[in-house]
Parts: C-alpha cells; structure tokens; sequence
C-alpha cells in the first residue's frame, strides 16, 4: 500500500511533531504573545506540503497486452514521430558541437530503436516516414503532481545513464515546460520487454526539480507499472518507442484541441500512452 514515497516518512513526521510540540508549549506553557500559534501553523503548513510531494498512491494497473503505460503523472506536452540525426560520440571519434545540447558524432547508433545510447533526434517531415522513426511523448510534471515514476512496459533495464548539459557538472535547468529543457540535467533508462522491442524513458530536471532519484538499476527486472524512481519537485519524463510498432493514445498540449488546452492528463502506471499496432 503506497502512502509516502521512499524518503518521504520522516520529513513529514519532523514537521508534523515540530507542529504539535510547538502547540503544546504554546497551550501549557507560555504562547509569546500568540507567536507560538503561528509557529505551529507554519509547522503544520509545511507538514501538508511535504506530505503533498512525497504521497505516493496505488494505482491500477492496466492488464492489457501490447500497451505502453505512463511513467509519469502530468499534462501531456506534445506527441512527434522522430528520427535519429546524431549521437553522442566516442573519444575517438569526430563530433560537432552545439552550444545548448554538447558534443554530437553525425551519424546516429546503427540501430537507433535499440537506444543503445543517447541519440539526437528531429522531427519527421509528412511523407518522409521510415522504418527507424520513434514515436516521442513528453508529459509534464507540475510541482502538484505525484513525482514518483513508473516502468512503462514489464521489462529488464537494460541501460541507465545520466547525464547533464553543456558538458557542465549540474544542470542546466531551463523550465521543463519549454521544449529546449528536454538538455537539462536527466536520467536515461531503457526497458527491454522479453520480446526484444525497447522503450526509453528519459527522467528530465527542470528549474524548481534539481534531484532525480532513481530507485532502480541495470539488470532489474520491472513489473508493468513499478515505480523504479522520482523527480523531486515535479519536471518532465520523456518516453520513445518504435513508430512502426506502436500508435499514441494520448493528446498533446501542442495539437491544440480545445478539449485538452493543456493536453491530455494522464496517472503513471495507469494512462495508456501507446497501443501496439
């Protein structure tokens, strides 16, 4: 039964315990003047909102076959099929530099639906669609939010990296509502469900969210659904899968339906983002 993510118990027992013995000077033994009251009220203000960013509910989770499940609750940003343009180079290799987003060798991985490595991608135009193209999807993560993440499909993690932007020590940490955060300090997770597909999962940083705790590693076996980490203070969590064998199910912020002005909102582990075609 979830209540509190990891981490999140004695926090909010501090604040809550500082909130009562604070009130109980305040009642029994002197309340300065009424100061001690509002002392307490802070305590307990903040108790509310440290139980906020740490709750941690249960979710049902969707049994059918062939689906790809939200790792993250939040607004759905945008929907784009894309394709591999580059990668992150070797130490032996050329590169080209972008000033935002670092290093990258012009070539992309061999077989880049593997996502054996951090890959740079772009949109693809209508009607120049191929067999290599990922479908990206980009949901949202408000501060209100619940912040743990979910494995999106029953999987091995095959691949998890982190990596930061500029080639900087942290950071940066543009806010995640704006496209170019997707460079801000994250983590990379690959899932390989035991059929071979993949499914990358990219937990993105963003200007209030400067901590990305992944609860999991490389070699865990994840269940549909499982939480295998959090963003503290909300952010963004990117997921690509492979075009030709997966169809949305979602809508973004940027098809502008007036239904969905933000985009659609979806639950980790229990929104459906793809279905298999």
């Amino acid at each position: 039964m979830g209540v509190f993510a990891r981490g999140g118990t004695l926090p909010t027992l501090t604040w809550l315990f500082m909130g009562i013995a604070i009130e109980a000077i305040a009642i029994l033994v002197d309340d300065l003047d009424g100061m001690g009251h509002v002392f307490g009220m802070i305590c307990f203000i903040f108790t509310a909102i440290v139980a906020n960013f740490y709750r941690d509910p249960d979710r049902p989770i969707p049994k059918n076959k062939g689906i790809v499940v939200s790792p993250a609750d939040g607004h759905i940003m945008f929907v784009v099929r894309e394709r591999a343009i580059g990668r992150r180079p070797t130490k032996d290799e050329s590169s080209i530099h972008d000033e935002l987003t670092g290093d990258w060798h012009e070539s992309p991985c061999e077989n880049p639906l593997k996502f054996p490595n951090e890959q740079r991608w772009e949109a693809v135009p209508e009607g120049e669609e191929s067999e290599t193209d990922a479908w990206r999807i980009a949901v949202f993560m408000s501060p209100f939010d619940v912040h743990v993440n979910r494995a999106p499909v029953a999987s091995t993690i095959v691949r998890m990296e982190h990596r930061t932007g500029k080639g900087l020590r942290r950071g940066p940490f543009i806010p995640a509502y704006r496209k170019e955060s997707a460079w801000n300090e994250r983590v990379r997770t690959v899932f390989e469900r035991d059929d071979g597909l993949r499914v990358e999962s990219t937990q993105i940083s963003g200007m209030l969210a400067r901590s990305i705790a992944p609860w999991s590693g490389e070699g865990d076996e994840m269940r549909r659904g499982q939480r295998y980490g959090m963003i503290r203070l909300g952010s963004r969590v990117d997921v690509r899968v492979p075009a030709t064998e997966f169809t949305p199910n979602v809508i973004g912020a940027h098809a502008e339906n007036p239904e969905y002005p933000k985009g659609e909102f979806v639950q980790a582990g229990t929104s459906i983002l793809f279905t298999q075609a």
